[in-house]
């Protein structure tokens, strides 16, 4: 099993930035492949960005290309969204993935889930 615990939601103006942390246990981190997904209200949960196990091979969808970054510090266990020129748009709610691989195009299976943090965008 693994325990993911997300933190660094909150309200930001439009333009603004944050940065998602997410700390994993229950296994060795480096094994996992990690990701974000968010999820808005009335909306389906989407894919964001993932990051390989050894952090050199990363992807994001479309919609947040350069404005996000994905990271991952496998000896703290931890990874990381830095967000950036947030849009209204980006209000979500911001889960941490792990352990996840690609069904098909830009369909994820996921084994273990945060609990979400919750990100406002103020226009």
């Amino acid at each position: 099993q693994v325990q993911l615990v997300e933190s660094g939601g909150g309200l930001v103006q439009a333009g603004g930035s944050l940065r998602l942390s997410c700390a994993a246990s229950g296994r060795t981190f480096s094994t996992l492949r990690m990701g974000w997904f968010r999820q808005a209200p009335g909306k389906e949960r989407e894919f964001v960005a993932i990051i390989e196990r050894s952090g050199d091979n990363i992807h994001y969808t479309d919609s947040v290309k350069g404005r996000f970054t994905i990271s991952r510090d496998n000896a703290k266990n931890t990874v990381y969204l830095q967000m950036n020129s947030l849009k209204p748009e980006d209000t979500a709610v911001y889960y941490c993935a792990a352990d996840l691989f690609e069904l098909r195009l830009g369909v994820y299976h996921v084994a273990y889930w945060g609990q979400g943090t919750q990100v406002i965008v103020a226009s």
